[in-house]
């Protein structure tokens, strides 16, 4: 088969890998029809290298039919459609039974200490190849993949694999109350997203934060109060307390993560990480490893007093200085983590398969290539090149 393969730092190439088969009895094996790039496969394709190896598939954002099933599997069929959550959950575990699937305890990289499995996602989350491809082996046949109706479009249901669930968890982390304020930083796919959820649980006012037009344009084409990074700079934090009677929004999602504009040495410190031999680069990112810190000091900075921060942007630092006297002093709330994809399924699956489209996903893809175009999408991506915000790639 066909599938997108990391080669080095900045470099993709899609190459012809073996098919997957049937490794458990539970299995599935599913023909993807639609995939997506993710911010976070970005973190791969710039700073992770210590943790991935020439040929390791990418992508945990498919869905597609199902081409075999093994002998254990009971619910579905060759032919359905399904999703798969990009985190690889059992659904019988101790955590899954908490709705913490990241956690799962069956599939947890214990050997570096992590959560659950993620499909195309470093040794770190247990090198499963990943979506970005033609065919996915899928474990868990009867409880991690979620079977949706035939008939709509991928479009209505492939971001329930990481997009919508990672931005309702991020929405329900922040804790807006009815009638609230959300100050949202990065309105990129995960932004955007719970921007719009935030709305359409009943938040008053929603403040979306970017320094990229096209994204700015689009956020506030949905009824997002747009603030322009560039703009208003260090005076940000300031600018939407002028908005909330001098107090700061209610609840603040940081969508952006480790890759924040406007910390430069931060910023030279990890490229030069993605210099060195992996048996350097990896003790080095494991114990003296630093974010770009900027997007969460301004979260703490912007929420109100007594309010809430939601990181869902990825962070991979283990020595990131944090504010803590002012955390304390202004009695801050701060919750993150992977998405618990399958714990949001019910919420969520009700907005997709209907003649309404309350979320505007139908649409959301901003491009749609071919597989075979995956390196340029990811430069495109890299580039914030043509207005690209959210791609899908058809294998």
């Amino acid at each position: 088969m066909r599938a997108l393969t990391w080669q080095g730092t900045r470099k993709v190439s899609v190459e012809s890998v073996p098919d997957p088969r049937l490794e458990e009895p539970d299995d599935i094996v599913v023909k993807v029809t639609s995939t997506g790039i993710c911010g976070s496969d970005l973190h791969l394709y710039n700073l992770m290298g210590p943790y991935l190896e020439p040929g390791d598939v990418l992508g945990h954002e498919a869905m597609g039919t199902v081409e075999e099933v093994g002998p254990e599997v009971t619910t579905l069929h060759h032919g359905d459609r399904v999703v798969v959550p990009f985190n690889i959950s059992c659904g019988r575990c101790f955590m899954c039974d908490q709705g913490l699937h990241s956690q799962c305890e069956t599939t947890q990289v214990k050997e570096y200490g992590k959560g659950a499995a993620l499909f195309g996602y470093t040794k770190l989350y247990g090198q499963v190849p990943g979506g970005q491809a033609q065919y996915l082996r899928v474990p868990f046949g009867d409880t991690l993949p979620v079977k949706v109706p035939q008939g709509p479009p991928d479009e209505r249901f492939v971001y329930l694999s990481d997009v919508l669930p990672t931005a309702w968890q991020a929405v329900e982390y922040a804790s807006v109350p009815p009638g609230g304020s959300l100050t949202v930083l990065g309105l990129g796919p995960i932004g955007q997203m719970a921007a719009r959820i935030a709305l359409h649980r009943g938040a008053r006012l929603v403040v979306g934060v970017d320094l990229v037009p096209a994204r700015l344009e689009r956020a506030a084409s949905f009824g997002v109060h747009a603030m322009d990074l560039r703009q208003y700079g260090a005076g940000l934090a300031e600018a939407v307390r002028d908005l909330t009677d001098g107090r700061g929004t209610d609840s603040v999602i940081d969508a952006v993560g480790m890759e924040a504009h406007g910390a430069p040495l931060a910023s030279a410190a990890q490229r030069i990480t993605t210099l060195l031999p992996d048996a350097l680069a990896r003790p080095l990112m494991e114990r003296a490893g630093i974010d770009r810190m900027e997007a969460l000091h301004t979260a703490i900075d912007v929420v109100r007093r007594g309010g809430t921060v939601s990181v869902s942007g990825v962070y991979g630092g283990a020595a990131d200085p944090m504010p803590l006297l002012t955390m304390f002093d202004k009695q801050i709330q701060l919750r993150m983590g992977q998405a618990n994809v399958r714990a949001w399924v019910p919420d969520i699956l009700p907005l997709l398969g209907g003649d309404s489209d309350p979320l505007g996903v139908q649409g959301f893809a901003t491009h749609t290539m071919p597989l075979e175009d995956a390196p340029k999408a990811y430069a495109m991506f890299q580039q914030k090149e043509d207005g690209m915000i959210k791609t899908l790639l058809t294998p």
